[in-house]
């Protein structure tokens, strides 16, 4: 709603600055006193000398936290650079703008990085799982499959050199290799005692050396791997998908809750959903890999979480739910989705955790992300550090912003999680 001033020219120079304010971030905001403003979109008129009809204009400016409406008002150690019914246009536009909101809105890198782990997932990360050398070489994957293509041919060279030193053979060394008496069956070795041998165990050495492969006890080695079909990846992209859209609904929501009371309803709600598929997804590749073998735990742990999400999406739809003084209700119930993956990590260790290193490598980052996560809920519920000194962070380092920091790490060490867990079942298949 905007408060009309008259008509003629303006009554305001269009600013992006807050009424009053002085040094930014430095002590308590000037703005605050304004008690008097009900809304910081303020239209003046432009008239036409020539009888046309009369264009009206519109001035956006920043409010002080006393000036807010109460559906608004949020937290009250943020005493300024607050945006409050703008247009929607002119609330769009403001993504380029410097107000308490700015960096919110801007965590829309966080979805950017994510799109691209996708990409990347979906491209550069190995299908060939049975190999796990793929995954630790350094080089790229064209060397890779250069390796492979000289392995095959050095393997194609030592058959025929084989094939020709066994044709010089007598008939009873002929029968030993394996070689039928018309010739035509290729043998896959030759009595040590031929003079090809040194022929096959040269090219043997050639190969083991080529693929970083060792023999201790002289025995040849299988350097050739049977590549099987690598374990499904739709656990892991169904992580990234909800990671994307925690991310992007999020931003979203601080962009345009400003606009009216109506955008706000709708914004919160769909910034919960997000938050609520975020939980819910980070469980799918845990669960699913973790217990592979046991289909059952599957669907019992992935039903679980599943049901649990929808339980707290359906529960933030109630108005009281957005209440201010509900914030570490709200902290509480999105923390208890998270914690309850403590019983799927803790089952996994002690399935695996002696026998399997991918198992402990995915807890490890598991750890890490709750860590971060429980950090980022801390500073979220307890409002610091703009607690402590009320109007200094307005506009750079206020507790929502670490918030948003803190979701967007933790997030990307459950996607590294995610990646140890490709890595331990593209090998280790039931």
């Amino acid at each position: 709603m905007c408060k009309k001033k008259g008509q003629g020219r303006p009554l305001h120079k269009p600013s992006l600055q807050p009424r009053g304010a002085g040094e930014l971030g430095g002590g308590t905001s000037p703005m605050a006193s304004s008690p008097t403003t009900t809304s910081s979109c303020i239209p003046w008129n432009v008239g036409a000398d020539d009888g046309k009809k009369e264009k009206q204009s519109k001035k956006c400016e920043l409010i002080g936290y006393e000036a807010l409406p109460e559906w608004l008002k949020d937290n009250e150690f943020i005493h300024g650079y607050y945006r409050c019914e703008w247009p929607m246009k002119e609330t769009i536009l403001s993504i380029f703008s410097i107000h308490n909101e700015t960096l919110n809105v801007w965590h829309l890198i966080g979805f950017l990085l994510f799109l691209c782990l996708t990409i990347f997932t979906a491209m550069v990360i190995p299908r060939d799982g049975n190999n796990n050398s793929s995954w630790s070489s350094s080089g790229s994957r064209a060397a890779y499959w250069g390796d492979l293509v000289e392995m095959a041919n050095m393997t194609v060279a030592l058959r025929h050199e084989a094939l020709a030193a066994c044709f010089l053979l007598p008939p009873s060394a002929a029968a030993e290799a394996g070689l039928s008496e018309d010739g035509q069956q290729i043998p896959t070795s030759c009595p040590p005692n031929t003079s090809s041998s040194h022929v096959h165990h040269g090219i043997q050495i050639q190969i083991r050396q080529r693929l970083h492969l060792q023999d201790t006890n002289g025995t040849a080695t299988d350097a050739l791997v049977v590549a099987g079909e690598p374990v499904t990846r739709w656990p892991l992209f169904a992580y990234l998908a909800g990671a994307m859209v925690c991310l992007l609904t999020s931003s979203a929501c601080h962009l345009i809750l400003c606009h009216s009371e109506r955008t706000a309803y709708v914004t919160l709600r769909l910034d919960y959903a997000g938050i609520a598929a975020l939980i819910v997804t980070s469980f799918y590749p845990l669960a699913y890999y973790s217990f592979l073998c046991a289909p059952s735990l599957q669907r019992l742990y992935m039903g679980s979480i599943t049901a649990l999400g929808a339980a707290a999406a359906t529960v933030s739809l109630v108005p009281a739910f957005q209440a201010p003084e509900l914030r570490p209700l709200r902290a509480a119930l999105f923390s208890c989705m998270g914690a309850s993956g403590v019983v799927p990590i803790a089952h996994k260790l002690v399935i695996y955790g002696g026998t399997a290193p991918g198992a402990v490598a995915s807890a490890a980052y598991e750890a890490l992300m709750g860590a971060l996560y429980g950090l980022g809920v801390v500073v979220y519920a307890a409002r610091v550090p703009e607690r402590w000194a009320p109007g200094r962070f307005d506009l750079v380092g206020h507790s929502h912003q670490l918030f948003h920091l803190f979701v967007v790490a933790g997030a990307y060490a459950h996607y590294l999680a995610g990646v140890e867990y490709l890595k331990w079942r593209d090998v280790d298949k039931c």
